[in-house]
This record gives C-alpha cells, sequence and structure tokens, in this order.
C-alpha cells in the first residue's frame, strides 16, 4: 500500500491515518483494510496456519499475505476471498450503522 504524497512515502495504514488532511471517507477506508488485514491475520492463527500454508491453500502468494497482514498493500476483493475461504469465512455487507458498532 506504499504511498507517495508530497514527496513522502506512506508504508502502513497507520501512517496514512496519520495525515491531517484526509476525508472522512478516505479515513473509513484505511480503517476498513486495517480491519480486514487484522481478521485474515486473526482467521489464519485460529486455524494455526502459517503464511506459507495459506499460500498453498489459496493460490495466493506468501509475499502478498505478508504484505497485506502488514498493510503494506489493498488487496482486491477477489484477492480477500481466496484468502478467508480457506479459512472457513467470507465477505459481509452490513448497514452503516452495524459496521460501526462493530469496529
Amino acid at each position: 500500500m506504499s504511498k507517495l504524497i508530497n514527496g513522502i512515502s506512506y508504508n502502513t495504514h497507520e501512517d496514512l491515518l496519520s495525515l491531517s488532511d484526509l476525508s472522512d471517507t478516505e479515513k473509513e477506508e484505511i480503517k476498513l483494510n486495517a480491519q480486514i488485514a487484522t481478521a485474515i491475520i486473526k482467521a489464519r492463527e485460529e486455524k494455526n496456519i502459517t503464511q506459507k500454508k495459506l499460500e498453498e491453500i489459496s493460490g495466493v502468494t506468501q509475499p502478498l499475505i505478508a504484505r497485506i497482514e502488514n498493510g503494506k498493500t489493498e488487496p482486491r476483493i477477489s484477492t480477500i476471498i481466496r484468502l478467508l475461504e480457506p479459512l472457513g469465512k467470507t465477505l459481509k455487507v452490513v448497514p452503516i450503522e452495524n459496521s460501526k458498532k462493530m469496529a
């Protein structure tokens, strides 16, 4: 997720959230990406699966899994689904008021 803004490289969700000129929508997108990364880590650890094993069962490369989990890249929805499915998880669309309560 490394982004170059005004000559400064931002590498993690926390780096990006530190920007003061972000819109509320941009902040919510960053927070959602962080929540997705956390959910993938939690699901993987609950199954006691390494990133390498997740690579084998999902087809997503271990380096990409690491970048997603570290907040260094914004994964496509198809990639998220490929990671979550073998972990017994999926994505769910919920009303905004419900998603903010869950955060």
